[in-house]
């Protein structure tokens, strides 16, 4: 039992109401935000409910976090951003060119 200003906490639901709000973010922002923060959230609560050290759930709740991120990510990227269609402005990228018309971007 962990204590904060001479109050008992208990750490478990400590890392579930850090979960539940990691989640509430991902539903309300678009695009995957803070689903691996959720996941690494519920690795500290796994270490939490084994009694484990606060500075183990933290290096948990790390550790997991970045290697569900760095499992994920990719393959996450791959399906959000399956809607991308090449376009014929994709061959000239990094090629020299002669502009013959202003550009405006707006």
């Amino acid at each position: 039992m962990a204590f904060v200003l001479g109050i008992p906490v208990n750490m478990a639901m400590v890392w579930l109401v850090a979960m539940v709000v990691f989640l509430v973010i991902e539903a309300l922002v678009p695009g995957l935000v803070s689903l691996w923060f959720a996941i690494g959230a519920l690795a500290a609560v796994l270490a939490a409910a084994l009694n484990a050290p606060i500075w183990l759930q933290l290096v948990w709740f790390f550790v997991v976090s970045v290697a569900a991120l760095w499992l994920t990510r990719p393959l996450v990227k791959k399906f959000i951003n399956s809607k991308v269609q090449p376009t014929n402005a994709d061959a000239v990228i990094g090629r020299e060119c002669l502009v013959i018309e202003d550009i405006d971007n707006i």
